[in-house]
């Protein structure tokens, strides 16, 4: 079969690259937001305590395993420092952290959805519009390959 011209090709192969490196970040967002879920749901339903401080305790949880699958698969970051990432990938955290407790706050308390699918929703759209830019661009990004 022949390869069609670059200029009939839809994507090229950096875009082929990043569009795989999404598909694997979203697999690992998945696992993590497990934890974080599982983590927000217990202390919600077990502790008593309100989904905000659930949201606040779970999302550090799911960090910690999404830290270390964007290191190891999903960015293949080995080439950075471990420390420098972590650094990194702490303050994209905290800001990721920060916006989906401000989703939760005005998704539940605000326009009260459930609280689980309003974590849910703002869990996606952080993912895919904060997680996933950030962690590709600064905290993996291989300075060496520039």
């Amino acid at each position: 079969m022949r390869t069609p011209p670059r200029t009939m090709r839809f994507i090229d192969a950096s875009q082929a690259g990043a569009l795989r490196a999404l598909g694997r970040h979203q697999l690992g967002a998945i696992v993590s937001t497990l934890v974080d879920f599982a983590t927000m749901i217990l202390v919600v339903e077990l502790l008593g305590l309100s989904p905000l401080i659930g949201t606040a305790i779970g999302a550090p949880c799911g960090a910690v395993s999404n830290f270390a699958l964007g290191r190891a698969w999903v960015f293949k970051g080995h080439s950075g420092s471990a420390s420098s990432q972590a650094l990194r990938y702490a303050l994209v955290s905290a800001a990721s952290a920060g916006w989906n407790t401000l989703g939760e706050h005005a998704m539940h308390d605000a326009a009260k959805v459930e609280y689980v699918l309003a974590r849910g929703i703002v869990a996606v759209a952080v993912s895919l519009l904060w997680n996933f830019p950030m962690q590709r661009l600064f905290v993996f990004h291989d300075d060496s390959a520039a």
